[in-house]
């Protein structure tokens, strides 16, 4: 899951711990917050607070999912946050500031085009959209918008309900920065401890976006405990093995499903 701005693939991830194929008709609206601490590169320390708002409806096979979140990021000025991605531009640090402010918009739709119930693996297929909402001035994004397209596998083992995505996305061309398009994924697996709660690991992973960048490594470690009927709490924490990772971030989400 690539964390910064990181939303919504920290939320696939936790959302890997539900059935991964049950499409209930109804909204889930999600929020929560998230905090991180990581250099990225530079020799400072970039800290964000992530507070999202997601709304996610699901008719038939169809799954849409829409998020905004209200980002506060301090740390130096050379720091951009590039939809799903911490970039630290290259040619000095130019001073600490923090900024805050809303982040980019981010819509997709996906088709299950497997059930894993039924088959062999559970397959769905889909498409997101960034759009440059975000404040470039600020730092919280490029004003460009992005795109990718992205396949996510469900399979159960035994207990351990496993899962991957694979995708690759297309970066908008903002001034005076050269991004390349790149593919990215994760994969990992949850485990019910009750009927009521289930934990899991993901890993995530995705190759340098600029020239002399880093690479995205980084491993999740989550619990999703349904509260009551409608209401489900999650926590997750998150490690990074690279500098295109954060050192680690925490994070809380609260959902509560119409249905």
């Amino acid at each position: 899951m690539t964390h910064a701005a990181r939303w919504p693939n920290a939320l696939l991830a936790v959302l890997a711990t539900l059935p991964a194929a049950v499409h209930a008709e109804g909204w889930t609206v999600s929020t929560g917050i998230e905090y991180s601490s990581g250099k990225y590169g530079d020799t400072q320390k970039t800290e964000m607070y992530n507070v999202p708002v997601t709304g996610k409806y699901e008719t038939g096979l169809w799954t849409f999912r829409l998020s905004l979140p209200l980002v506060r990021i301090t740390g130096p000025g050379n720091v951009v946050i590039v939809g799903d991605d911490v970039v630290t531009l290259p040619g000095g640090s130019a001073g600490r500031s923090t900024e805050t402010g809303l982040g980019d918009l981010v819509g997709s739709a996906f088709y299950n085009v497997l059930d894993e119930r039924t088959s062999k693996i559970g397959l769905d297929l889909g498409a997101k959209v960034k759009l440059g909402t975000a404040d470039e001035d600020k730092g919280l994004g490029t004003g460009e918008n992005d795109h990718a397209v992205q396949a996510d596998v469900f399979k159960p083992i035994g207990a351990i309900n496993a899962f991957g995505s694979l995708g690759y996305r297309f970066y908008g061309d903002p001034p005076g920065l050269d991004l390349r398009s790149v593919y990215y994924g994760s994969f990992g697996g949850t485990y019910p401890l009750s009927d009521e709660s289930s934990v899991g690991l993901a890993y995530d992973f995705r190759p340098p976006i600029t020239d002399g960048g880093s690479r995205v490594s980084e491993a999740t470690a989550f619990l999703s405990q349904r509260v009551s009927r409608d209401w489900r709490l999650q926590y997750y924490g998150v490690k990074g093995f690279s500098d295109g990772s954060p050192d680690f971030a925490i994070g809380v989400m609260l959902s509560h499903s119409y249905q």
